[in-house]
């Protein structure tokens, strides 16, 4: 093959590679005008976990300097050869820098709504009464937590609401997608981007597990990309009535005026797993093996000028994309095996 037709195949998978990332761009920045989300983000298609580490270091981006905040970024799927790092710290240190900044965005827009909830109630306390467009945002969002009352006038259904619009500790997040997942490099992870096992019971529109009995129907959700799958994550975690005793946990935290932590939530994820206990005590230990508590504690970024707007390399296997912002997925609830 002669030198021109090896430069132009490479300009094609270049322009292809652009275009789907200019794709993702326009989705994202469509999300944003529909829920008002401010964050700019990076999005980033990672073929190699070398390029994924560039991107890193590109960044100032360091697990051992999480005081310096985190910068916000996308990461579309986690690259395929992320066992093949050349240690277990680099693999584990890559997935949790990979997944950290998309954590602290969906609890970012959390805690957003939780604050903009709070503030309606407090215009209504002092109105006495409230604006149509405060009655179409809290019908909005009491939709979205799925539940039913009216909490200007049900405190019960206030009380409920509070309980849902909060946030889930990143050391958590964390251990749990590298638990479920295999540090991001199980066939459900890899095909469709699910780092937390959750199902769905339409059939065809997820990935049927191999080891499924006969008769059943459920399969494993698919994903767009990562960042719909914490969304996801979070908002089960938020409505399930299955983790009721985890919003409990927390609502009790916020109470008594302390830190709300992974190992303290973790203890009402008994229904998550068919282990229970057991599995509760091996999310906990990860969090504590790995020291995740530290990244309760960071904070996202400003986001900066466009320093990487595009790069891509044989050598670094790195496509990035300035997008306007990351707005909110709608997910599904989590079917709970």
């Amino acid at each position: 093959m002669s030198v021109y037709h090896n430069i132009l195949i490479r300009n094609l998978v270049l322009q292809t590679m652009v275009l789907a990332c200019l794709l993702l761009q326009s989705q994202a920045a469509t999300a944003m005008e529909q829920n008002g989300s401010g964050t700019n983000p990076e999005i980033i298609r990672a073929e190699t976990l070398s390029g994924l580490q560039t991107f890193f270091q590109a960044l100032d981006y360091d697990w051992q300097q999480l005081d310096q905040g985190v910068p916000p970024f996308i990461l579309e799927r986690f690259p395929q050869d992320i066992n093949q790092a050349t240690s277990v710290i680099a693999k584990k240190q890559a997935f949790f820098m990979g997944l950290l900044p998309m954590i602290l965005m969906v609890n970012q827009e959390i805690e957003d709504q939780r604050k903009a909830f709070t503030q309606i109630l407090e215009r209504s306390h002092k109105a006495r009464e409230t604006s149509d467009e405060d009655l179409e945002r809290l019908e909005k969002t009491t939709q979205a937590y799925r539940l039913r009352g009216d909490p200007i006038t049900d405190h019960r259904t206030r009380e409920r609401l509070l309980k849902r619009i909060d946030i889930i500790p990143p050391s958590m997040v964390l251990a749990q997608a590298a638990n479920e997942s295999a540090w991001g490099t199980s066939r459900f992870a890899q095909l469709g981007n699910n780092l937390f096992g959750e199902w769905t019971y339409k059939p065809g529109t997820g990935i049927i597990p191999a080891g499924r009995p006969p008769g059943e129907t459920y399969e494993v959700r698919k994903f767009s990309s990562i960042y719909a799958a914490i969304h996801s994550y979070m908002r089960n975690l938020n409505t399930n009535g299955a983790y009721r005793k985890l919003r409990d946990i927390r609502a009790k935290l916020r109470q008594e005026e302390k830190p709300v932590t992974g190992i303290a939530l973790a203890r009402g994820l008994s229904k998550y797993s068919q282990r229970g206990d057991e599995y509760i005590k091996e999310i906990q230990s990860m969090i504590r093996q790995n020291k995740l508590a530290v990244a309760n504690e960071t904070f996202l970024r400003e986001p900066g000028v466009d320093v990487l707007i595009s790069i891509n390399t044989t050598g670094s296997g790195l496509i990035s994309s300035r997008n306007r912002a990351i707005g909110h997925f709608s997910p599904s609830p989590r079917e709970n095996p």
